[in-house]
């Protein structure tokens, strides 16, 4: 985008000129009026000229490299994965947000008389009060599940069709960071409910995490709260299944499908 003077033609001339209905005259006399205090046109220019450059498809797929047309056909079912990956993920984080109105991150409750806590009450309170609630917690465990099953098919489908070779190399790392941040979704999710099995998930956690040469007591004061499990373990659970891993996620898909679409698809050949 040029920083010279813009031309002084008379516009008012030209739309004269010209044999435009009303409505042509009123937006094209707006856009001009717009151009010439905001200079509407050179971003346009700008924004086309990215768009043919997205483009592009360096590479080009092995269909569109080889003339395979539709030859393998079969295979195609195969390429959704990664786009019903995506859905499961969007259904989970809108199922998931409305859930967080009525859950309450707290261990309070857990008495020696075995009270069950707040978190697992207001688990509770959502399947059997909240209308549609029972519905909508199966829809974001299903979801949840669906895109575990689906993002480790992707990744199977990527290694057995040869696509994360040169030059998609980058977008296979991606997608390993991806399916790895994908179980700790899973799993920090599945310590929310606080319940029996959710803590000893929890415990399991914790000695893994101990296990861990030289950052082993440092990962589990960081992501537990300590070495036993309480308010401090939920509330980092919560943390990170509610505020980190949602915007890291998402960014790291709308990165990956950036890729994909600037590189294309590497198809079976």
């Amino acid at each position: 985008m040029s920083l010279k003077k813009q031309d002084d033609m008379d516009h008012n001339a030209w739309l004269k000129s010209q044999d435009l209905t009303a409505i042509e005259t009123a937006f094209l006399t707006t856009l001009i009026w717009l151009d010439k205090r905001l200079r509407i046109v050179d971003y346009l220019e700008l924004l086309e000229t990215m768009y043919y450059r997205a483009n592009l498809q360096m590479p080009k797929s092995h269909t569109e490299q080889y003339d395979l047309d539709n030859k393998f056909w079969y295979w195609y079912p195969l390429y959704s994965l990664g786009s019903l990956s995506i859905i499961a993920y969007l259904l989970a984080a809108v199922s998931g947000a409305l859930l967080g109105f009525y859950y309450a991150p707290s261990t309070a409750g857990a008495a020696a008389q075995g009270d069950p806590t707040a978190a697992y009450d207001s688990m509770v309170m959502i399947m059997q009060d909240v209308q549609f609630g029972f519905m909508l917690r199966s829809i974001h465990r299903w979801a949840a599940q669906f895109m575990v099953a689906a993002v480790f098919l992707h990744m199977l489908r990527v290694y057995f069709t040869g696509a994360y070779k040169e030059p998609r190399e980058v977008n296979w790392i991606l997608g390993v960071v991806l399916i790895a941040l994908t179980l700790l979704f899973g799993f920090s999710g599945y310590v929310l409910p606080w319940k029996q099995l959710s803590f000893w998930a929890a415990q399991i956690g914790v000695e893994l995490a101990l296990a861990t040469p030289i950052v082993g007591e440092w990962a589990a004061q960081l992501l537990f709260g300590g070495f036993t499990l309480g308010q401090a373990t939920l509330v980092r659970m919560y943390i990170l299944h509610v505020f980190v891993l949602p915007f890291v996620v998402t960014a790291l898909i709308a990165i990956h499908v950036g890729i994909v679409w600037v590189q294309g698809i590497a198809e079976p050949h």
